[in-house]
């Protein structure tokens, strides 16, 4: 079971984001070096705390970065692009750095309304995604004679696509086009189980995939003891609970009463969100992970850990291959 790392290029307080790229620069280098098999990032718009906007951009930064490690999105929001000119930067990418360049598509704005104008997304725009998908899926693709436009770079690349999502309408359109999925477990892990059933039940393999292939998001804040888990995690429980409450802002710095922080009742909303995490020493770390893949059997894990400071989110992650490593080994 193969195991990545998904990055939203954190910007935390008292930082810039120069510093937040500079940052998921050294953390990819590092990952590599750790045996994480890819390098994902994320596309957001308006929220200061997060620099991954300009998402192909830092997807080709970091590739130039690094040797072997795949990278790619997870994801673009596909309603957001014209799939051509997605075609044409991944396709550049893909040319750039050949076998190294995944494309994770999802269907959201990246924000709230005020994005999704501001991007120039419509409901109706939103609700082609499965379309939009074909037409990029065939751009990417051995180009056709009778195909009026083709993607110059691009076309020929097969850039690997998968589908992201959070709920059923996701695992149904992967398991349809015979993709690989990747459930946002990491914040919406409401539908977890039905969608990886629904997905596994109705996959159509395709020229890309035989096979069902799933891939699960994990909270991780991995650090030498439980408490210093539960302390950097608390970054994550207040960024969370202020986007919930509508204003977001840089990544926090952990503090050391999160009830006296957020209150115990939104504590309990955000940590139900966020239930899909290990948090803690290496052996609680491990034993949460190991629960995780027993319950839902994924194909991979993508790690994800939002840690105010860089060291300890290295150290995290590091952590994280050291557990996996050893569960892998085990399972072989």
């Amino acid at each position: 079971m193969r195991h990545s790392i998904l990055d939203l290029a954190p910007v935390p307080e008292g930082a810039d984001a120069a510093r937040a790229i500079s940052n998921s620069v050294d953390l990819a280098r590092h990952a590599e070096s750790w045996g994480y098999h890819r390098y994902w990032l994320a596309e957001h718009h308006n929220m200061p705390g997060i620099a991954s906007a300009a998402t192909s951009v830092l997807i080709g930064h970091i590739a130039d970065a690094t040797r072997t490690i795949r990278v790619g999105a997870g994801g673009i929001m596909l309603p957001n692009h014209a799939p051509l000119a997605i075609a044409e930067q991944f396709g550049t990418l893909a040319t750039i750095h050949p076998g190294r360049i995944d494309l994770g598509l999802g269907r959201a704005p990246g924000g709230d309304m005020a994005v999704a104008r501001a991007m120039r997304v419509t409901h109706e725009s939103a609700g082609r995604f499965p379309e939009q998908v074909a037409e990029l899926q065939a751009y990417l693709g051995v180009g056709r004679p009778d195909m009026p436009v083709h993607a110059h770079p691009g076309e020929g690349t097969e850039v690997p696509l998968w589908i992201l999502g959070s709920s059923l309408f996701g695992a149904q359109l992967a398991a349809q086009m015979g993709l690989p999925y990747a459930f946002a477990s990491h914040f919406a892990p409401q539908a977890l189980e039905q969608a990886l059933e629904v997905y596994r039940r109705q996959f159509r393999p395709s020229a890309q995939l035989d096979r069902p292939h799933a891939m699960i998001a994990v909270n991780v804040f991995a650090a030498d003891t439980d408490a210093e888990g539960a302390y950097l995690r608390t970054t994550m429980q207040q960024a969370f609970a202020r986007l919930r409450f509508g204003v977001p802002g840089k990544l926090p710095r952990p503090v050391a009463d999160i009830d006296a922080e957020i209150g115990p009742e939104v504590r309990d909303a955000v940590d139900g969100a966020l239930r899909i995490s290990a948090v803690g020493a290496p052996a609680t770390v491990r034993r949460q992970l190991s629960e995780i893949v027993e319950r839902h059997c994924p194909d991979e894990l993508i790690l994800t850990g939002q840690i105010h400071d860089h060291a300890a989110r290295l150290r995290s992650f590091e952590i994280a291959a050291e557990v996996l490593g050893t569960l892998e080994a085990r399972a072989a």
